[in-house]
């Protein structure tokens, strides 16, 4: 019988010959990533000195401080500052501030390879599915349980299989693939499985379209996002100065899913979520035109990768921000920040208009440098748009792609971006 990816990885980091969907196993986890919002000051720090517990692989942990940085006040302040020496405290050497996401600087760091299990306190942690990892968000008290053993407990999860056909249209990103296929499972419609993209049209996107779609994945309520492992991967690894050794992953042509959704990529059109699920889609073509919007936010672990500010940089030279809309830019690490400024990219942006910012988790989860007022409406290349996610309860915010997002800001309303391009 064939596998899939996540069987196959979770058999092999639990020491066996073969897992099916359903089993319970305890698995070795080969990187636990922390943030500084979900990190050691939650309750990992105090119940470890309560219970004399230490570290039992700190060259397996990574840290990022990234939702509270650069820090808006004292609080933040001395959250950043706890995390960091605490990460020293324990002999954490792979500690990272200030440089973006915790996800991008996952992979871009060399802690994501296919084939091997990633578990971060971080619902997105999802996104290093992309690379062929099994990769999955877990909480606090897992957390803790995972530094002080180095393993963890898993219910192998079923597959989903979705497989994307055809050539994508010039004005359509991955951004859009992945809210046509939340729309169509639903926000707990993958719940505790895994979601594993097949077809062309993933395969031809490159990496930084592929992570898009594996970090949304938990936006179905999946565990894990997966594509397999090939040479795009290889490249990518490359590019970042990535020499590890690792074995590519994919799932056996006989491999069973216990769905299967097929889609054609020639048809579709640019994508939006409206207030306040992410599954609440509808092509730009639907939306009320009415809406007049104050924000748009391109940025994050979702949106802001270099190809993402590429096309927006495409769509918004030589044209201008509307008066009264804010567009801001948050590149989604400092790595993409200097390339894209090295590459006259950051200037194209700032010449339309744009703020750009600092690389930080801030602003999606509406924790500074973009808060939301009361009655304003945002649309942002983030990953959700629950009630007060970015500020207020009473802001509205909708999600569309980084070309979505900069048309919208053109015309202070959700346009289709098509028309400019």
């Amino acid at each position: 019988m064939g596998k899939t990816i996540s069987e196959k990885i979770i058999a092999k980091v639990a020491g066996v010959d073969s897992v099916k969907a359903g089993d319970i196993v305890w698995a070795d986890v080969d990187k636990a990533m922390m943030d500084d919002i979900l990190g050691p000051r939650v309750e990992i720090a105090e119940k470890m000195t309560e219970l004399g517990a230490s570290v039992k692989n700190p060259d397996k942990v990574v840290i990022i401080s990234d939702h509270y940085t650069p820090p808006a006040n004292s609080r933040q302040a001395d959250i950043v500052k706890f995390t960091r020496e605490w990460a020293k405290e324990k002999g954490i050497k792979s500690y990272y501030e200030f440089i973006g996401p915790c996800h991008q600087v996952m992979v871009e760091e060399g802690h994501v390879l296919p084939g091997t299990l990633v578990l971060g306190t971080d619902s997105h942690t999802c996104m290093g599915g992309a690379l062929g990892a099994f990769a999955s968000g877990v909480g606090s008290t897992e957390m803790l349980g995972i530094l002080v053993t180095g393993k963890t407990w898993l219910r192998v999860p079923e597959t989903m299989k979705v497989t994307w056909s055809g050539k994508l249209a010039d004005g359509v990103m991955a951004k859009d693939v992945s809210l046509r296929t939340i729309g169509a499972i639903g926000h707990a419609g993958a719940t505790y499985k895994t979601v594993e993209y097949h077809g062309d049209t993933v395969v031809n996107m490159p990496m930084d379209e592929r992570l898009c779609l594996s970090n949304m994945a938990v936006e179905m309520g999946a565990k894990a996002g997966l594509i397999a492992s090939d040479a795009k991967v290889k490249e990518f690894l490359t590019a970042n100065g990535i020499t590890a050794t690792y074995d590519d992953v994919a799932s056996d042509p006989d491999a069973i899913f216990c769905e299967t959704l097929d889609f054609d990529a020639s048809t579709l059109v640019p994508m939006v979520s409206r207030p306040h699920e992410v599954d609440n889609v509808c092509s730009v073509e639907e939306i009320d035109k009415d809406v007049r919007i104050d924000q748009a936010y391109i940025g994050s672990c979702t949106g802001g990768r270099y190809y993402d500010l590429l096309e927006a940089a495409r769509l918004l030279k030589g044209k201008k921000v509307k008066e009264g809309v804010r567009l801001l830019v948050s590149p989604a690490s400092k790595k993409t920040w200097d390339r894209a400024a090295k590459d006259g990219i950051l200037s194209t942006l700032s010449e339309a208009g744009a703020i750009v910012m600092a690389p930080t988790c801030g602003v999606c989860v509406g924790l500074h440098s973009g808060i939301l007022a009361d009655g304003e409406a945002c649309i942002s290349s983030t990953n959700r748009n629950f009630l007060g996610r970015m500020g207020s309860k009473k802001a509205f915010v909708y999600l569309g792609s980084p070309l979505t997002t900069a048309a919208a800001a053109i015309e202070g309303k959700i346009v289709d971006p098509r028309e400019y391009l």
